[in-house]
């Protein structure tokens, strides 16, 4: 069917075609025309549950509808009726494969830098205010071999720093032409091309730090910018795959790649460094650049922007997910009962416009970018995930050097205890993600209050965490147990904020995301920047304490922040083309303008 229909439900009719209530199914088209016979088909109705329109198929359980309104509405293709791997499971994979190769080339240096630095040819500072001792002794560690001092470059805390946060000045200047870039010409590519440039320049890392400072800061700068367009570029992706009733966790395991890709190369890489083949270190960026370019073959072969462009996708998924994901569209009235849309995120309010036209835009829409940044909803996503990301790269960029510099652990006890908290976490943010879904589906929480909610635990808990870090001693045991806990309560955070800009807006998530993400990794170079100033030739427990309160105290009040000012309605100006309807006044003059047509 081509004509562009708009459906308007607000009625229940039982299985016998009874209508009960005496309400009436209405349909307008672009001049409110009376619906031909064979649109009227397109739509059936049954026990207060819609069934989105019918296919061409003589299985008549290629969509089942329950009674349940406990029950998912659809049970159909792309769902349980396939024994094989479906498409975007496919997808699901590759994506999470990618994230884990490029969080491994991400946070290799900050394990290596270990092994690269000279601590012994570092000046330290004569100042009889500062407690040289306040360090721990070497032989309570796990590992009690004595720490490598013995690197091939002499650069203080302020110098490694800035070697730690030049990736991420590449890193910010991506995002937002990332995501545009993925809008316009698809994830795949900027995806894909994103992963094989980072994997290019960690192959070069050894040879400029060999070549000279500068050369190796100009690397990371452009493998940042390599790695900056893959989260815009995949929430790009994602919008247009995944059906937002799946939507979290299958979010939650993509973006655990990342998690999982830290959790296997912290440890990979501080055992390569502590091989004498090859110098040790740069194997640790040999290593993981191959990796990627392997990843990019697979990549490109297996995974297509949309379902629509996929060759071997079985045309029920396609189906499924394209209804799913591309039909639906909030209007202010009338109320549906509970249970009656599966096929979507559970909102503050359950109503819903069916749009029958193409998923695919003949032209490109402009931006509203004044609205974008206008917006206070995103806005409250960006100060709390800055607060989140100055903690997670304290933790990520740093604690390796705290834990060799005070602890005093060897580098592979060092890199394996690094390693936990992103372990814990990937596991709590699938477990998290799957709550999330499973409250939202049975309607014991709205979809605001469960961004909140999710994303309190992922701010406040952590940071309690970080500060114990530095007040738990020179005990391994506690160290460990306070990491763990701070990356399991963490992984709360994609059920958290990370979805909400697909609610605030599908049609531009990916311009959205590059923004929010973009400033939030600014703190990617501030902090370990800002963490070298304060540490610089003062390498005590003392200074490292401020170090985690400056991290917990940002990371909370973001969090603040983002609980007064947070949102989960999309925005008036999110459909490219209904941005004229700008309030709720004129949606709801034009319903009643329908009402009065049909009667």
């Amino acid at each position: 069917m081509s004509a562009n229909v708009n459906i308007k439900v607000n009625s229940v009719i039982t299985g016998n075609g009874e209508n009960p209530h005496g309400y009436e199914s209405q349909r307008a088209g672009a001049n409110n025309r009376a619906p031909s016979d064979e649109e009227q088909e397109d739509l059936h109705v049954y026990s207060g549950n819609i069934m989105l329109p019918q296919t061409d198929s003589e299985d008549d359980d290629d969509f089942a509808i329950s009674n349940d309104a406990d029950a998912p509405l659809i049970r159909g293709p792309g769902r349980d009726d396939c024994d094989c791997i479906n498409t975007r499971t496919i997808f699901g994979l590759m994506g999470f494969f990618g994230f884990a190769v490029v969080y491994a080339m991400r946070v290799n240096l900050s394990v290596a830098i270990v092994a690269m630095v000279n601590q012994t040819a570092i000046p330290q500072e004569n100042n009889s205010s500062i407690v040289l001792d306040d360090t721990c002794p070497i032989e309570i560690k796990p590992n009690k071999t004595t720490p490598s001092t013995g690197g091939d470059f002499a650069w203080d805390e302020a110098t490694q720093g800035l070697v730690l946060g030049s990736f991420f000045y590449g890193y910010v200047l991506t995002q937002i032409p990332g995501g545009r870039m993925a809008e316009l010409i698809g994830g795949k590519l900027i995806y894909g091309y994103g992963v094989l440039i980072t994997a290019i320049f960690t192959l070069l890392t050894p040879i400029a730090a060999y070549w000279d400072l500068p050369m190796l800061i100009l690397v990371r700068v452009l493998e940042g910018m390599g790695e900056g367009v893959t989260y815009p570029a995949m929430h790009v992706m994602l919008a247009h795959w995944i059906p937002p009733n799946e939507r979290n966790k299958f979010a939650a395991v993509v973006y655990a790649g990342s998690n999982i890709g830290t959790v296997i190369s912290m440890p990979l890489a501080g055992w390569l460094c502590s091989l004498e083949f090859g110098g040790g270190w740069p194997l640790a960026f040999y290593v993981f650049g191959i990796l990627g370019i392997v990843w990019f073959a697979f990549w490109m072969y297996l995974v297509y922007d949309k379902p629509s462009m996929h060759p071997r996708i079985n045309p029920n998924e396609r189906e499924y997910i394209e209804r799913c994901t591309g039909l639906m569209e909030k209007i202010s009235e009338p109320k549906i009962p509970r249970g009656t849309l599966s096929c979507s995120e559970d909102e503050n309010e359950d109503n819903y416009q069916i749009d029958m036209s193409s998923n695919d835009n003949t032209s490109t829409p402009s931006i509203p970018w004044r609205s974008i940044m206008t917006s206070v909803p995103l806005w409250a996503i960006l100060i709390t995930q800055c607060g989140q990301s100055w903690a997670f790269y304290t933790q990520l960029t740093e604690l390796p050097t705290y834990m060799n510099n005070i602890l005093h652990f060897e580098i592979q006890s060092n890199a394996v205890l690094n390693s936990i908290p992103y372990l814990t976490s990937w596991l709590a943010g699938i477990a998290c993600s799957a709550v999330a879904d499973w409250m939202l589906e049975r309607r014991y929480i709205s979809t605001l209050s469960s961004y909140k909610f999710w994303n309190s635990i992922a701010s406040i808990i952590p940071s309690l965490g970080l500060i114990g870090v530095g007040y738990v001693g020179c005990s391994w045991q506690w160290v460990t147990f306070m990491l763990a806990g701070v990356g399991a309560f963490a992984g709360a955070i994609y059920p958290g904020n990370q979805m909400n800009h697909i609610s605030l807006s599908p049609s531009y998530a990916g311009t959205m995301y590059g923004i929010t993400n973009s400033a939030a990794n600014i703190c990617g170079f501030l902090a370990p920047y800002v963490i070298g100033l304060i540490i610089n030739h003062n390498n005590t427990m003392l200074q490292w304490r401020k170090v985690f309160w400056l991290a917990g105290g940002l990371n909370i009040a973001g969090n603040f922040i983002y609980l007064i000012f947070a949102s989960a309605d999309e925005q008036s100006w999110s459909r490219p083309g209904n941005q004229q309807r700008a309030t709720r006044e004129v949606r709801g003059r034009e319903l009643r303008i329908n009402n009065e047509i049909t009667t």
